[in-house]
């Protein structure tokens, strides 16, 4: 890390040793090493956070391309099915009424409860024509 040799660590001991005298000396070593792990300690920890928010970024990006696939894929799919079948009830989302029975006459054609023309539901109908739709009752 720093390339420190045995000469250097031997000059330094000696140093250490004059200007902390040898009462005090094991003390300051344990203090050091004491020190010294911590900041180990820290930096591998703050590194496996690093490693682990790269993981993390790395699978959502992952997760994120895989949905964008999905999601063409899914288009594609509707567009090919829309073009073998452009009436599809399938493809029409549950707003879209454009795919579906044909007008409301033919429902009305069709329903054996609507009242024919000029019978008394016109009349019912007729009266309650002020009133919106939400506030008729049924005949």
């Amino acid at each position: 890390m720093f390339d420190i040799g045995f000469a250097e660590l031997l000059i330094i001991a000696v140093v250490s040793l004059l200007v902390i005298g040898p009462e005090r000396l094991p003390g300051a070593v344990r203090t050091g090493s004491a020190w010294l792990s911590r900041f180990r300690r820290s930096f591998n920890e703050i590194k496996q956070e690093v490693q682990q928010e790269l993981r993390n970024d790395q699978v959502m990006r992952e997760l994120r391309e895989s949905g964008e696939k999905l999601r063409r894929e899914t288009d594609a799919l509707r567009q090919d099915l829309s073009d073998i079948n452009p009436a599809s009830d399938l493809l029409s989302g549950p707003g879209d009424t454009s795919a579906r029975s044909g007008s409301t006459e033919e429902t009305a054609k069709a329903s054996p409860s609507a009242p024919a023309a000029g019978d008394a539901g016109d009349a019912g109908a007729a009266a309650q024509e002020g009133t919106p739709p939400s506030d008729r009752s049924l005949p």
